[in-house]
């Protein structure tokens, strides 16, 4: 049965690996049957910016990203977030905090990085 799974990646994918490798277990399971949101908080926006050259794992990020695209992962990223460095072609929602912690609170699983 499919569950409704949430990947919170809230690191800063210029100083650690983890971004990168949530990106890729969202990835995982979106391609199986879990309804999957990826949320990204602070600094791992930049997981979207056009400009990706000085995060961690960058080569490996750079496969992932045309899947990420195609499968139409849904991200939300918090209402206040400058949105001028952010590629255009995921499927992004803007949510508030209040919003993103009342979805946290809802799900059955989520993943947190």
């Amino acid at each position: 049965m499919a569950k409704t799974v949430l990947v919170i990646i809230q690191e800063d994918p210029r100083k650690t690996h983890r971004p990168v490798e949530a990106l890729r277990i969202a990835l995982g399971l979106v391609a199986g049957s879990h309804h999957t949101t990826v949320i990204l908080l602070g600094e791992s926006i930049r997981l979207l910016y056009e400009n990706i050259d000085d995060l961690i794992d960058v080569d490996i990020l750079e496969k992932y990203l045309p899947s990420v695209e195609y499968l139409k992962i849904p991200f939300i990223l918090q209402s206040k977030t400058d949105r001028a460095s952010i590629r255009e072609e995921f499927h992004i929602q803007y949510s508030s905090d209040e919003n993103i912690r009342a979805l946290i609170n809802s799900a059955e699983r989520s993943l947190v990085f």
